[in-house]
């Protein structure tokens, strides 16, 4: 018997290697915007407990 073709393990390296990146990119802009939410809402709590110990 004989083999088939040769897998292209090159155009599948390939497409892995830009998955893992596409991937990577939105968990790093998932985190970039929790971590600005999170600086936003200590600030609005900081803001508004000063309000409150102003009145």
């Amino acid at each position: 018997m004989t083999k088939g073709p040769e897998k292209n393990t090159k155009n599948k390296a390939l497409h892995t290697k830009l998955l893992n990146r596409k991937n990577a990119k939105i968990a790093q802009e998932k985190r970039d915007k929790a971590a600005r939410l999170k600086a936003l809402v200590t600030k609005m709590n900081e803001r508004k407990s000063a309000e409150d110990s102003n009145t």
